[in-house]
């Protein structure tokens, strides 16, 4: 967003001039109070530059990781694993939320938007002949979408984004305590007699 100065006001006509009614160029109307044009801004700073590119740096970060998968995760794994103690039908289930979610972090992946030249937002899915539209109605103001083509680091984008959801669910302590239960003091004592 960028910030724009006003333009001050010239100075207010006199009283006098303000109800002379005799002045043919206010009826035509080509009378414009003289504004002077604001200075232009200043040239941002080193400091301004540099915040300016961390935090475009910061929202692309954002952009690459499976934010939405990995909320999901947060929001389901206690209620699938019943907290970290799997039982025989709880255990599929986890494993099957897990690979849904990494499934839409990997398809995510693959879904771009563009503005239309009537200011509209479309979205699409990616493929090898250019973008497929979601939700564009049948008419004309389509850019060329053979240019939204599937490119080698979008597969890479996909990949590492799967791996970064797996790393994550997979360091989690209710998935960990499912797919790999701690023995019981028992079972150890057991184990090691």
């Amino acid at each position: 967003m960028s910030l724009r100065t006003r333009p001050t006001q010239s100075k207010q006509t006199p009283l006098s001039d303000a109800t002379d009614t005799t002045n043919t160029s206010s009826v035509t109307g080509d009378t414009a109070p003289d504004t002077p044009k604001p200075p232009p801004p200043p040239p941002p700073t080193l400091y301004q530059r540099a915040i300016s590119q961390t935090l475009a740096t910061t929202a692309n970060l954002a952009n690459l990781l499976p934010t939405g998968s990995l909320l999901a995760f947060q929001l389901l794994t206690p209620i699938f694993t019943n907290n970290g103690s799997c039982d025989a039908a709880t255990r599929p289930m986890t494993f099957l939320l897990l690979l849904l979610l990494a499934a839409s972090c990997f398809l995510a992946c693959f879904t771009d938007s563009f503005k239309s030249s009537d200011g509209q937002v479309y979205y699409g899915f990616a493929t090898f002949k250019g973008m497929f539209l979601f939700d564009y109605p049948a008419a004309a103001g389509l850019p060329d979408l053979g240019k939204y083509k599937l490119g080698f680091i979008d597969w890479v984008h996909a990949v590492l984004s799967v791996l970064v959801f797996g790393a994550v669910a997979l360091r989690d302590k209710n998935v960990l305590s499912c797919f790999y239960p701690i023995p019981t003091h028992e079972t150890q004592e057991v184990a090691l007699d």
